[in-house]
């Protein structure tokens, strides 16, 4: 793809509506549809611990009615025209999308406005979320690859937010009332802080004039409800735990530490690092020797949630119960490897041009480009980011990863979770 034809300043249009809201347009008259992504401001980490999943809570309430549509309506209104609209929160924002028809764009960018600015969070639809959510925390309980993940965040961040579960507990669930989620949305939401993104078959002047008669007069509200996130606390041991699943045929493991954030200068290092790891071709290093060399893993891979603070760098794999501290030592071997020996270069190569190759599969939809365009404004990386990807990658050298492996992996101080069956006996176990 060529450097011309990649989203950039030359067809990306940027506007600040009236309140402050941030817009963005990129016109594509390659299909008849159109897509509506954004975000606010409102996520897991204003939520005091005794309500954890009140973000998520209240996303899952918004299109269960508002002053204008019940929520039959909201449905019947998004279906008949065979659009989609959908609402989630994350540990920052509160992410909210649409599809649609070009022709059907003004419909769903009301249905969305509609949700966003008008809930009712009706009491019956309060009962009915919770009882999805006590289910969807049934099955966690059940699923060893979800409760490792779940208690590799409270080891890896102790009494911090990003430590919590972006759907609570059992008990946050039941605890949580309509008052609790009346009052969040009246904190938290808000147009300040808040990106539109239109992508698709719309002229740009057209999408923003939408954008400005259905969000533009959502007055601002009243400062002071930015949220800040403490650094998470210093890991220097390993911290270690086991969730016994009686029944349980496989075992999956969680192993890593906090890392850094989507801003840090060490991000496309750390990038690379991590693809050269865990995730080039059948999952790098860890899928080359701990699946396939030695046959210690169902899956073996590694992922770097690098966002608004220093989310995790971690590895996740499924395991035969067996085999859990063999594979935890062969983990454990790829992490010192990275952090001790420079990457050859046809190695480091390869990885490049997977993260650069990948960029444009990555933009063949507008829901791709719509992401991408929300990456760009969220970190501050500039319109021209997508053009300027493929050097910053090229430009990472070996000692660079290398530096930054040794500096955010640390194989005498992580947190592991292993959940599965009873791992205590024979010689396998984890004693």
């Amino acid at each position: 793809m060529a450097v011309q034809t990649v989203p950039g300043p030359q067809d990306i249009v940027r506007y600040e509506l009236s309140n402050g809201m941030v817009a963005l347009v990129r016109e594509n008259f390659t299909s008849p549809a159109v897509v509506v992504s954004g975000y606010l401001p409102a996520g897991g980490v204003a939520e005091p611990d005794d309500k954890a999943g009140l973000a998520g809570f209240t996303a899952s309430l918004l299109t269960r009615g508002t002053e204008k549509r019940s929520f039959e309506e909201i449905n019947e209104t998004v279906e008949g025209v065979g659009a989609s609209v959908d609402v989630s929160a994350g540990w920052h924002f509160t992410s909210f999308s649409g599809k649609s028809l070009a022709e059907d764009l003004p419909l769903i960018l009301d249905v969305l406005a509609d949700v966003l600015r008008r809930p009712t969070f009706p009491a019956e639809h309060v009962e009915k979320v919770r009882g999805q959510w006590l289910t969807d925390l049934q099955e966690r309980d059940h699923d060893t690859r979800r409760m490792a993940a779940l208690v590799f965040r409270e080891l890896a961040y102790p009494g911090h937010p990003y430590g919590r579960s972006l759907i609570g507990t059992h008990e946050t669930a039941r605890a949580i009332g309509r008052d609790d989620v009346v009052s969040f949305y009246q904190q938290h939401y808000s147009p300040q802080g808040g990106v539109l993104v239109v992508v698709g078959a719309v002229q740009a002047d057209r999408a923003l004039d939408l954008l400005q008669a259905t969000f533009g007069d959502w007055p601002a509200g009243s400062d002071g409800k930015d949220v800040t996130v403490p650094p998470p606390p210093p890991l220097e041991a390993i911290r270690h735990k086991e969730v016994v699943m009686p029944g349980k045929t496989q075992a999956d493991i969680v192993l890593g530490r906090p890392g850094l954030s989507r801003t840090d200068p060490d991000f496309y290092a750390a990038l690379l690092a991590n693809t050269v790891l865990g995730r080039f071709g059948m999952y790098g290093r860890l899928g080359t020797n701990v699946r396939e060399r030695h046959g210690l893993a169902y899956y073996c891979l590694s992922s770097l949630e690098a966002g608004q603070g220093p989310g995790p760098w971690y590895v996740f794999a499924g395991v035969n119960p067996a085999n859990v501290r063999r594979a935890i030592e062969s983990i454990l071997e790829e992490i010192i490897r990275l952090r001790e020996e420079l990457v050859p270069e046809d190695e480091l190569n390869d990885s490049k041009a997977f993260l650069t190759g990948s960029l444009p599969l990555r933009l063949e939809t507008n829901e791709g480009v719509a992401g991408a365009l929300l990456e760009m404004e969220r970190y501050a990386l500039g319109l021209d980011y997508l053009q300027r990807y493929p050097d910053l990658i090229r430009s990472v050298s070996a000692a660079e990863v290398q530096a930054v492996a040794a500096k955010y992996l640390d194989p005498q101080a992580y947190a592991l979770a292993v959940a599965g069956p009873d791992l205590g006996q024979g010689d396998e176990g984890m004693g």
